[in-house]
């Protein structure tokens, strides 16, 4: 069976949920992309979700025990483009 079992067939797999830290930080918006492709190749430190492409906002969803490893990515990719820390946003819930 492969990885997307038949509805009806088999046992249904239950996701582990990871509690993950959110960071939220602006970017020059022309290396969002940069940003995330970072960050695949970095794999299961950190994940990235766009918020506002226009402004660059984005936000990590850091893997427990990451947050250093995450924080350290930013910090360098910040001598290369503008990045910026921002304070959680209140009205923005990304699960």
């Amino acid at each position: 069976m492969g990885p997307y079992p038949i509805k009806g067939f088999g046992t249904r797999r239950k996701e582990a949920k990871l509690n993950t830290t959110k960071r939220y930080y602006r970017v020059d918006r022309r290396y969002i992309n940069r940003v995330r492709f970072v960050f695949e190749a970095y794999e299961g430190v950190a994940v990235v979700t766009t918020l506002d492409a226009g402004s660059g906002a984005i936000v990590l969803s850091i893997a427990p025990g990451c947050e250093d490893t995450a924080e350290a990515v930013m910090l360098d990719l910040g001598r290369h483009f503008m990045v910026e820390p921002r304070p959680a946003a209140p009205n923005c819930e990304i699960n």
